[in-house]
Formats: C-alpha cells, sequence, structure tokens
C-alpha cells in the first residue's frame, strides 16, 4: 500500500472557516425565510379567491317554515321597508303608483352593465343590492353605478342566510361588504337586504333578531313587494306579469341582474318600464320612497316643511337616519346626507338622479381608514383575480407536460431495458484493463471502511486512489487501517489541504495510472461487479462517460424511502430516458467512470458551479462525447437522514444545477453533440427540473382549494387518477431495477410532504440565484449504516 503526504504549508484557522461558515448560514435564512413567504402569500391569494367565489361549510343552508311568532304582528303585515329609529321598529311601504326597482345578487360583468343601459335609456334609478365578493371583483362596474345615479344596499359579502350565523360573522358579512363598497366606488351604505329574503311577513323568529341587531346598527332593511320570480325562467312575458304591481299600489320590485343566466330579465327591463310608464307609474329609488312617505306624511300632519327638510323631532330622527351616524364599519364617521329633491319629494325623473356629485341619501362618503382599507381590499382582489387563474392555467401546461413526460419515459424506459438486456447486445470486446478508482473523502470515519471493503471484492482489477481532503477526523488513518485489514495492497491514500470535492477529484484523476477513472463518494459501497460493468461501455470508443445506477442504502425510514422512491424512479427511470435521446444531464457523484484523458480535455472538474457531477457531464457532451447509462453497475449511498441534511444536499443540488446550465448555456446554438444536448437535454431539465418540480406541489395545493372550495370528491377523484398514474409509474421503474414494491405505500405520503419539501428547496435556490449567493461543497453528517451490499434489503 503507498501513501503520499503533501508537503506542508499554511493551512486555513479553523476560526476563519467557522466564521465563513456563521456568515453563509446567515445569509440562507433570509431567503428561507423569504421562500416560506411565498408559499404564504401564494396560499392566502387562493384562499382569498376562493373565499370570494364560493360559500365555506354549512353556509348553503337556507331556513324556511320557521315560526314567526316573536315578530309584532306590525311588521308582518307591515310594508317593505323597515327601520328602527329610536330603537323601535317602524315599517313602510312605496306610494300608490310608484316602483322601486331592485336587483340583487350583483354586480356581474355580463348582466349588470345591460341592465344599467336599459335604465339609463328609459330614464329610470334602480337600487342594487350588492353582494360584496362580487363588488371586490368588480369594482369598476360598481363605480359606473353609482355614477350613474342609481342606489345601492348589502347583500352581504358571500350572500349566505345570516339567520344561522353568529353575531360576529354577521359583523364580518357587513363590515367586509362596505369595505368593498368603500374600495371600488368611495362610499358606504345604510340600505341592507338579507339573501333569501321576500316579503315582510316571511321574517321568522331566527331572522328578526338579525334585522332587529342591524336596524339598531343603522340599517334600513327592505323587502320585496312584488316579485318578478326572473330567475326561474320562465319567459319575458310571465316576467313582466308577475312583476307588475296590483290594483295600482306601490311596489318594491325584485329582480335580479347576477346568480345565473340573465337573458330573459334584460328583455323584459326595457317593456316593463314603458308599460309601467304608460300606466302612470312613476320610478324611485328606495331612499326616495321613504322621502316620498314621509313627505306625504307631514302633508297630510298639516306638516310644512323647508326645502323638504322635515322640521320638530321628526326632523331630527329623519337627519339621524339619513345623514348621520353610517353604520358597520363607518359608525363614527359623519355622513352627508345629500338628498336629490324632485316633484313632491320623489327622485327627478333623469337617468342621473341628481347627478353625479350629489349622493343618493342611503350612501357616505368613505373616508380615513375605512377608504384606505377599501381600496386594499379590492387591490388584493384584483391580485387574486389574475393569479389563480393564471396559475391554474399554468398548471394545467404542466399537468400535460407531466403526463407528457410520464408517457414519454415509460416508453423510452422499456425499450432501453428492452434494448440493453437482449443476449445479443454488446458494447464491444469485454472492457478488461485496470482502472482507477478515485475516493474524495472529507471526515468519513464512519463510512469510508465500509466504502474499501466493498472495494476489495470487486471483481474487476482496480488501483484505489483515496483523496482526503483535510478532514479534521481519523479518516486517512482509518483508511490505511482498514486497507491493511482486508489485504488491499492497490490503495493510496493522499492528503491535501481543505479545498473541495472537485479539487479532490481533480488530484485523483491527476494521480490515476490508468485511462478510465471511476468516481464515486466516500460513503458508497459497490456491488462486486459495479466497476466491471460499469466500463464495458468504453468498448465503444464514442463513448466519454457512464452513469452507474444509484441506489438509497438506508431506505428503512420514512426520509430514507422518500429517497429511494425518488432515486429509482426519478433519477434512474429519466437517465433511460436521456441515454436514448443520448443528451444524459448528469452523472451520479456515488458512481461514474470517465475516460481520463477526456476529462482532462474538458478542464477536469470545475469548481464554477456546485454541482460539479452535472457540470463534467454537460461538458463531455460539450467535448464531443457520447454519455451513456449502465443499469447493471449497481452502489448503495447514504442518503440524508434528516430534513436538515435533505435541505442542504438537494438546495446545492438544484442550486449547482441551474449554475451549470447558465454556464453551458451556449450549447444552444452548438452543433454535432453540444449542440444536441443544448436543443434536448437542456430544455428537457428545465422543464422537468426546475419548472415543473416549482408548480407540482401546487396541485396538492389547487386540490385542497378544490375540495374546500368547489367540489370535495371531483377534487379528490383527480388527486388520487394523477397519484394513480404516478403509482404506475413508480411501479414500472421499480420492476425494471427489481426492486420490492412495498416501499411505494408511503408514495401518497411522500406527494404530501416530501414535494412540499422539494418546491421549497427550488424557490430558495432561485431566490439564491437571482440574489447572487453562492455556496461551498457542503458535508453531510454521515452514520455508516450502509454496510455491504449483501446486507442491503
Amino acid at each position: 500500500m503507498a501513501t503520499t503526504t503533501p508537503s506542508r504549508g499554511r493551512r486555513r484557522a479553523p476560526s476563519r472557516m467557522t466564521r465563513a461558515a456563521g456568515k453563509a448560514a446567515a445569509l440562507q435564512k433570509p431567503r428561507v425565510i423569504l421562500a416560506l413567504l411565498l408559499l404564504l402569500a401564494l396560499t392566502s391569494v387562493m384562499l382569498l379567491d376562493g373565499y370570494l367565489r364560493a360559500e365555506v361549510g354549512g353556509d348553503e343552508r337556507v331556513r324556511s317554515n320557521a315560526s314567526s311568532s316573536k315578530v309584532p304582528d306590525k311588521v308582518l303585515d307591515g310594508g317593505p321597508i323597515l327601520s328602527f329609529r329610536g330603537g323601535e321598529a317602524q315599517s313602510q311601504s312605496v306610494p300608490e303608483k310608484t316602483i322601486a326597482l331592485t336587483f340583487d345578487d350583483g354586480p356581474n360583468p355580463t348582466w349588470t352593465p345591460q341592465i344599467l343601459k336599459i335604465l339609463e335609456e328609459n330614464d329610470v334609478p334602480g337600487t342594487f343590492f350588492v353582494v360584496g365578493s362580487m363588488v371586490s371583483r368588480y369594482p369598476s362596474i360598481v363605480k359606473d353605478l353609482v355614477n350613474q345615479g342609481n342606489e345601492i344596499g348589502i347583500h352581504t359579502f358571500t350572500h349566505v342566510d345570516l339567520s344561522y350565523q353568529s353575531d360576529d360573522r354577521i359583523a364580518r358579512e357587513m363590515d367586509q361588504t362596505q369595505l368593498a363598497l368603500a374600495g371600488a366606488a368611495g362610499i358606504t351604505t345604510t340600505l341592507f337586504r338579507a339573501p333569501y329574503s321576500s316579503e315582510a311577513d316571511a321574517i321568522d323568529n331566527y331572522s328578526w333578531p338579525v334585522y332587529k341587531k342591524l336596524g339598531e346598527e343603522g340599517y334600513t332593511s327592505v323587502f320585496v313587494d312584488t316579485d318578478s320570480d326572473d330567475w326561474k325562467r320562465p319567459g319575458v312575458s310571465k316576467i313582466i306579469k308577475w312583476a307588475t304591481p296590483s290594483k295600482n299600489k306601490g311596489a318594491s320590485v325584485l329582480f335580479h341582474d347576477a346568480g345565473g343566466e340573465r337573458s330573459q330579465t334584460v328583455k323584459a327591463l326595457g317593456t316593463y318600464i314603458k308599460k309601467m310608464k304608460a300606466k302612470g307609474y312613476t320610478f324611485t329609488t328606495i331612499s326616495g320612497a321613504i322621502r316620498q312617505t314621509e313627505s306625504a306624511n307631514q302633508q297630510a300632519n298639516g306638516q310644512t316643511g323647508q326645502n323638504g327638510q322635515q322640521p320638530g323631532s321628526e326632523q331630527g330622527e329623519q337627519s339621524e337616519q339619513a345623514g348621520g351616524q353610517a353604520p358597520g364599519v363607518q359608525q363614527g364617521q359623519q355622513g352627508q346626507q345629500g338628498q336629490q329633491p324632485g316633484q313632491n319629494g320623489q327622485l327627478g325623473q333623469s337617468g342621473q338622479a341628481g347627478g353625479v356629485n350629489s349622493l343618493q341619501a342611503a350612501h357616505r362618503t368613505a373616508t380615513g381608514t375605512t377608504l384606505y382599507e377599501g381600496k386594499a381590499l379590492v387591490a388584493a382582489v384584483a391580485v387574486a383575480e389574475w393569479t389563480v387563474p393564471g396559475l391554474a392555467t399554468g398548471l394545467a401546461v404542466v399537468g400535460v407536460a407531466v403526463m407528457g413526460r410520464f408517457g414519454m419515459m415509460l416508453i423510452l424506459a422499456r425499450r432501453h431495458y428492452r434494448q440493453r438486456n437482449k443476449r445479443r447486445f454488446s458494447w464491444g470486446p469485454t472492457v478488461t484493463q485496470p482502472v482507477s478508482v478515485i475516493v474524495p473523502a472529507y471526515n468519513e470515519k464512519e463510512c469510508i471502511a465500509n466504502t474499501l471493503e466493498s472495494l476489495a471484492k470487486s471483481t474487476h482489477p482496480i488501483e484505489i486512489i483515496v483523496v482526503d481532503d483535510g478532514s479534521t477526523d481519523d479518516t486517512s488513518q482509518i483508511a490505511r487501517d482498514a486497507a491493511r485489514s482486508f489485504g488491499m495492497t492497490n490503495v493510496r491514500v493522499i492528503r491535501q489541504e481543505n479545498a473541495g470535492k472537485p479539487a479532490a477529484l481533480n488530484n485523483g484523476v491527476r494521480s490515476a495510472s490508468y485511462d478510465i477513472v471511476v468516481m464515486m463518494d466516500g460513503d458508497t459501497v459497490f456491488e462486486p461487479d459495479a466497476v466491471h460493468q460499469l466500463v464495458q461501455p468504453f468498448a465503444d470508443p464514442e463513448v466519454g462517460a457512464v452513469a452507474g445506477n444509484a441506489k438509497v442504502g438506508n431506505r428503512n425510514t420514512i426520509i430514507g424511502a422518500w429517497q429511494h422512491i425518488e432515486y429509482v424512479m426519478g433519477f434512474n427511470l429519466d437517465r433511460r430516458m436521456y441515454d436514448l435521446l443520448r443528451c444524459m444531464p448528469t452523472i451520479p457523484g456515488a458512481i461514474g467512470a470517465f475516460r481520463r484523458d477526456a476529462v482532462l480535455e474538458v478542464g477536469g472538474m470545475s469548481e464554477d458551479t456546485l454541482a460539479e457531477d452535472t457540470d463534467i457531464t454537460i461538458a463531455m457532451h460539450r467535448g464531443g462525447w457520447r454519455v451513456v447509462y449502465q443499469e447493471h453497475a449497481r452502489a448503495w449511498t447514504e442518503a440524508p437522514a434528516s430534513l436538515k441534511q435533505l435541505w442542504s444536499q438537494r438546495y446545492r443540488w438544484s442550486y449547482g444545477t441551474m449554475q451549470a446550465l447558465w454556464k453551458h448555456r451556449k450549447s444552444l446554438t452548438d452543433k454535432g453533440p453540444s449542440g444536441r444536448f443544448g436543443r434536448v437535454g437542456m430544455p428537457l431539465v428545465v422543464i422537468f427540473q426546475i419548472i415543473t418540480p416549482v408548480f407540482a406541489p401546487l396541485i396538492d395545493v389547487f386540490t385542497a382549494y378544490s375540495m374546500i372550495f368547489i367540489d370535495f370528491k371531483a377534487a379528490l377523484l383527480a388527486w388520487l387518477a394523477v397519484l394513480g398514474i404516478q403509482l404506475v409509474c413508480a411501479a414500472y421503474a421499480f420492476r425494471l431495477d427489481r426492486e420490492k414494491y412495498r416501499y411505494l405505500l408511503m408514495m401518497p405520503l411522500q406527494q404530501l410532504a416530501y414535494r412540499q419539501m422539494m418546491y421549497l428547496v427550488l424557490i430558495h435556490s432561485c431566490i439564491t440565484a437571482l440574489t447572487g449567493g453562492r455556496l461551498r461543497w457542503q458535508k453531510l453528517k454521515r452514520t455508516g449504516e450502509v454496510g455491504t451490499p449483501a446486507g442491503v434489503s
């Protein structure tokens, strides 16, 4: 056994290394936090979008046939306008031959603008009871609605039956809608109509406390006198008939500008307005109807107001209701009365209903915190409106790409297997000449003996060069002792100052005695025929490098099983595909072989990137060499045993891959093998190792989103279908590698947990690349639990 000791020189001080490591760790923490914040922001956007588009939990419940024994008779028998001035319930009706057109469930980008156009053409105002989630999604429509002189009321934020909700939920439904109105049109409102409500006599013991509570907060609840039932789509003629009040009575008439297909409503509305005008009816808003009724009451009582004001105590009450404190989020804010008097106190018959600069009596100008919070809500919703559909489209594209990749992998992997396992297949004359095995080692005292023991059983003639990269433990001495105990005379131990794995490998290549060099990690054990199998492709003079079949040795833990699945399916199945396409991107550091002259020709193992194995593989392509995969050359490596170590390893891999691709980007325009890799291999790596891994975890997030907000059963079945396809691919990969299927039981959990971690690692790597960060070659903590191949189950 020969040993070589380098001349002594100035060594790097441990304290300096410690400071450098501490500084690197300090730089990484903000990037990890930023990656987590990106995921949190995306999740928040999706939750907001889901909240805007759907009902959660039991919100779809609608109460019916409940008792009304606790509701005052004067309310049940009263008109459709209910207020609580001075804490006492007061009902009002719409004056005779007057119609207050009301529209529920909007705004809608298709139907609301068409209805607004009809109202404007006929010089008629409307009162729109809007859903807050729709307001936040379509703020420009609400602004147009207000500018046209129409009136707005609240129809809750998510269109829920408030009789089922807690006081806190009711407050949120109202306040969030007020904020949406503030952000969209700069107003709040005092009008309210409950979802699923109808006439006043339908108030029951469960909804009555809700109306009473909101009335005490300053809201006026609005019901229906006449219902067009347009939501049933019974036809234009029936809509007009059902919306027509009987015996010249006034009415609060219900139409819908959203909530479904409303073409019949649009067709009926113009004809209805002309018909009612021909009968002598006038049109007003709910506030206009209130003013008309109060004006008529004053005249009947002999009271005369000046400029439309109500004197005395009633004037004070009216001022408080119509122009004082606003309810909900507007409490404490001074409102503006802004009445638009017309003939007999009702709205003037103009489409502008008093003009843009004169607010409806129910409206309040939003100011201060309410205004800015409202604008923030609308802005957040705008982000969600663009982000979620964009992600959905991206996921659809990624899904198609992933399914296509699975199909291509299965086809090419089968072809590769059948081609390489034919009895007549041969690379050429059997390669029997000795080869050099290079083992870079840094603090490998737990593993190095097992590694050398496995090499001692090699069926191929080899020399072994252990390059100790400045280890601070007894790696060198353990290697010498192991070589003596195994009777190995073909081992050299070379010590060098700590310079990193690429430098250690280059030192080994320069010191190699033979034309073919095999590179492995210090924690890896080879099967006896691994070297012999690995070097056989060199019988083909075009082959410059060979990738072996790396397997996870410590697979009997959850993390180990996850990585085992990934190695068999994600790495080895991929390598079969890349081999046939002649664009292999990476020779694993655990087991790979090279022509020594080819390595020296391309400049050796580069320190430019963190993924020296990917870097040298691409360099071999660019040097005109062919890179192949040898499935029968098997080695067992110790995978990271903790999430922290796994993160560290995969962070280096993904970041290093990005560096290597960027370094060799000119291969895109090269010719020959280099150009083939640039135009075939590089796009495949970018798509399937960078882009799709970023989006893949979002499949789980979207699945959860769909289960909560859309259709639980359909979403679950879709997720299970994707999982089933992956299981089929994984099972086939396990069959080709003759692995035990029991590890596939861990695959569902892998999809839920492991994939999310890989997403964060990749985001972390992208952020590091964008911010110009750099990393050193990182050493993982080893346990030495991967022994000889015979002991691996």
